[in-house]
């Protein structure tokens, strides 16, 4: 699928460092339950308040557009527990969601204890992709037996 004309001239991205990756997250964001990302602050404002970007996925399809609501420098340590939820991921603890993203960040070799991170927020304002979107409750299962399997279970054995 291509990008509508209306979105042809945005900036597109992928979230993660892997196709399969780029698949959970942009999932979780086209599911409804992924409104936040991070990044390694060292790689500087990807973003800007205001600025609408597409989601690729793991293939490099458009199956998003979000806009970015907010932007804040904190350290790694300091990301909230209702923070670490709004990304959407695992079972949404804050001990899953900490143990992920230094693990990611040791693989792209960002990883220092007091790191900065950039933390936004965003809302989704389309789907592109509409067998991409209605997959994407599966990655959204996925995700969460997998954190159970991993014995996270701050949502419990029937998340």
């Amino acid at each position: 699928m291509t990008s509508h004309p209306d979105w042809a001239g945005l900036k597109h991205f992928r979230f993660g460092d892997s196709p399969e990756l780029a698949d959970r997250l942009a999932a979780l964001v086209v599911a409804g339950v992924k409104t936040a990302t991070c990044s390694a602050a060292v790689h500087g404002f990807e973003a800007e308040i205001g600025e609408q970007q597409v989601v690729l996925s793991g293939e490099g399809r458009p199956v998003a557009v979000i806009e970015t609501l907010s932007l804040d420098v904190i350290a790694l340590e300091t990301v909230t527990p209702a923070q670490a939820a709004q990304e959407g991921e695992g079972d949404l603890s804050h001990a899953y969601w900490l143990d992920v993203h230094k693990a990611y960040f040791q693989r792209e070799g960002t990883y220092a204890p007091g790191m900065k991170v950039i933390f936004e927020t965003f809302r989704l304002v389309a789907v592109l992709d509409g067998v991409f979107a209605a997959r994407a409750n599966e990655h959204l299962k996925a995700e969460r037996a997998e954190a159970l399997a991993a014995r996270y279970t701050a949502l419990g054995a029937n998340a």
